[in-house]
């Protein structure tokens, strides 16, 4: 998922909802039926001054039943961080770029025919297909309208799932699914690339000439959809997404981050090369050098268009994996550097001790909220310098012993 006030596909829960200490228990957040219906009622009335139908507001919005495994799902928050090797090895399977690659073949003319109308290369589209449904194998079973209505009505969100539940219903008129069939993830998420109702009306396109857009049942309109939220974004079609990369035995890791953008001159004279040694491209370009497993893993240089992918969501991980998967699909091989599979699984509680430590200590992490994002991993990383260590940002246990932290 991504931040909620933007209008795109997924969201993001670390960008989206506020910590789970923020948020009422299930058990609080369970509506009466009575409130609910009359919550129901005010959306209704919000609905018709927005010019929805009766006929959809009587026949989806007022049936809506409350679901309260929804509540949970929201308020659900994961008990252990995930390892970058943990996160890459479930998402870009064998099987997965397999069947990425029959896909590309099986829809090379579509896609073409997509990436010369919105500029978006199709291994690319075949990715972001794998990684949202797995190419559309699981959509999600929950009714779209019964899981916005409910985060609706409930007062964690209610402002923001108040609109997407309008979004909904505004498809529901315009006939491009029927009531029954409008199905997704707890959230609203929806069809074979998990669009928003908001991302939807913005951006989805009847690509196959029915009539209807049609994000379930249409692999002409999903991928045609996706392309152009894409390309709205910003994607630049005759550029990568970025590459792996192989770094100087004396690379200074603190000139790693997201945030700290260099030419490709620049990281080449850092000591950055291909991972066959061979000298950089030499392109006018900007790129930030990522370490997301530390000097041990995997180091990649990520360009404007990584930027992109993160706009659709906001997780660095994310983006790896979608730049990585069009990689295989497209034909290149394995990295060259695995993520090692021995980094430390932590829970809340021993990220959100290492940040207040780490806070104690100088080295700024933010308000301590138990998410090792690239905040505290640079405060890591500005901590290892101070120790004479490697300043890659990379928890380990010695980090996590020089910081007191019990394992």
């Amino acid at each position: 998922m991504t931040t909620a006030k933007r209008l795109i596909p997924l969201l993001l829960l670390s960008q989206v909802y506020t910590s789970a200490s923020a948020a009422p228990t299930t058990a609080e957040a369970t509506l009466s039926a009575d409130a609910f219906a009359n919550c129901l009622t005010r959306l209704g009335e919000r609905a018709k001054a927005e010019g929805i139908s009766d006929a959809t507001i009587n026949q989806s919005l007022l049936k809506a039943t409350f679901n309260t495994r929804v509540i949970e799902l929201d308020r659900q928050q994961p008990e252990f961080t995930t390892t970058f090797a943990d996160y890459l090895n479930r998402r870009v399977t064998d099987q997965r770029v397999i069947q990425g690659r029959e896909l590309l073949a099986k829809h090379r003319a579509l896609l073409s025919r997509v990436t010369r109308d919105y500029g978006v290369p199709a291994h690319y589209l075949v990715a972001f297909w794998g990684l949202e449904t797995n190419y559309g194998s699981f959509f999600g079973k929950m009714s779209v309208v019964d899981s916005l209505s409910t985060l609706a009505c409930d007062e964690r969100r209610s402002d923001y799932f108040a609109g997407e539940l309008m979004a909904a219903l505004r498809i529901l008129d315009e006939g491009a699914i029927a009531p029954e069939k409008m199905e997704g993830s707890w959230a609203g998420a929806m069809g074979h690339t998990q669009f928003m109702p908001s991302a939807f009306l913005r951006y989805a396109v009847d690509y196959d000439g029915d009539k209807k857009r049609d994000l379930w049942n249409s692999t002409p309109d999903a991928m045609a959809s996706a392309a152009k939220f894409l390309q709205s974004l910003g994607w630049q079609q005759a550029d990568r997404w970025g590459r792996e990369v192989k770094l100087a035995v004396d690379f200074p890791y603190l000139e790693a981050g997201l945030n700290q953008r260099k030419s490709l001159a620049e990281w080449q004279k850092l000591g950055v090369r291909q991972t066959d040694g061979s000298a950089l491209p030499q392109a006018d370009m900007q790129a930030s050098l990522l370490v997301p497993s530390g000097h041990r893993g995997p180091a990649f240089l990520v360009y404007d268009n990584f930027h992109v992918i993160m706009r659709w969501n906001r997780s660095e991980y994310y983006a790896l994996a979608v730049g990585y998967l069009a990689d295989r699909i497209a034909g290149t091989g394995k990295l060259m550097q695995p993520p090692p599979e021995d980094a430390p699984r932590l829970n809340r509680a021993q990220v959100m001790t290492m940040q207040e430590q780490l806070n104690k200590k100088g080295f700024d992490t933010g308000t301590p909220d138990g998410i090792l994002g690239p905040g505290t991993r640079r405060a890591v990383s500005q901590f290892q310098h101070q120790q004479g260590m490697i300043a890659d940002g990379f928890v380990d246990k010695s980090i996590l012993g020089l910081l007191g932290v019990d394992l």
